[in-house]
């Protein structure tokens, strides 16, 4: 596989996409698309998770972190790329997303550029900066904000410049699943995370939380479209995915560890991408 592809991390990448369909549905619901924008949130998205995954792969690197690692292979660590070229790399994927966004800015509200560059900001300092926050025990709740509640109602508001109470019940459990991805991923490399500095909520907590954790915010990502039934009954549609829910909690809550939860990444990957498919496809029929 070609190195920039896995310093991209493709596992990571239904994180982007996700709310932005789950926005887009909302929106279509409500009146009528203007596709160029619904791609350029698209392109915006990914271009966002790409720059914080190479932001996170150089500035990893640079302070060694990554010397010793479980998870797929890192970009600066392993020499597959000098530190100077992944910054590049970040700077472009980010530089991407704030074109990209800039343009819609312009075509929709101009207040667009402040939350764009709260995002390209967030995406930065996660493991950059003197403090990152992502370090701190603050990634989770980033993530939530950003790659739930301020996707999926950006990814509406483009179309009809409205925010709707609609697009913020929605974003709730595209958020909660983003977030499990975050906490699997620091699971796995907790007990490295701790040994390097680094105080993910993972170390914070402990194995035995964590694993908790993890399994409440996929059980409660899976019963949120109920609450969303009254207003919009094939919101139910995205129960269709709970299947897909239960082997990785079964895998975490049995202690699965290392190498073990790469796969359960790929599952929750899986399972974040399925419902949003799902969940927008009822929001969209409503």
């Amino acid at each position: 596989m070609n190195r920039w592809v896995v310093g991209a991390r493709p596992r990571t990448l239904p994180s982007a996409v996700a709310p932005v369909l789950v926005g887009t549905a909302v929106a279509a619901s409500q009146g009528p698309l203007v596709a160029w924008r619904a791609a350029a949130a698209l392109v915006v998205a990914l271009s966002l998770q790409i720059g914080v995954n190479y932001a996170n792969d150089w500035q990893d690197g640079a302070r060694g972190a990554d010397r010793e690692r479980i998870g797929p292979t890192r970009l600066v660590a392993s020499g597959m790329a000098t530190a100077s070229a992944v910054r590049l790399a970040a700077l472009g994927s980010l530089g991407v997303a704030g074109a990209t966004g800039l343009a819609l800015a312009v075509a929709v509200n101009p207040w667009l550029v402040l939350v764009g560059a709260a995002c390209i900001g967030a995406a930065w300092l996660y493991t950059g900066g003197p403090r990152p926050y992502g370090y701190a025990g603050l990634g989770e709740l980033f993530v939530f904000v950003f790659f739930g509640i301020v996707a999926v109602t950006g990814s509406a508001y483009i179309h009809h410049s409205r925010l709707s109470a609609l697009a913020v019940a929605a974003s709730v459990p595209v958020g909660l699943l983003a977030v499990a991805l975050l906490v699997v991923n620091n699971l796995r490399d907790r007990p490295l995370d701790e040994a390097a500095g680094k105080r993910t909520l993972a170390v914070r907590l402990g194995d035995s939380a964590t694993r908790r954790i993890y399994a409440t915010l996929v059980a409660l990502a899976q019963a949120w479209p109920l609450a969303l039934v009254p207003a919009r009954p094939w919101a139910a549609l995205a129960l269709v995915t709970t299947p897909l829910a239960v082997s990785p909690i079964r895998r975490v809550l049995a202690g699965q560890s290392g190498l073990a939860l790469i796969g359960v990444l790929g599952d929750t990957g899986r399972l974040q991408l399925g419902f949003a498919v799902a969940l927008a496809a009822g929001l969209w029929v409503t």
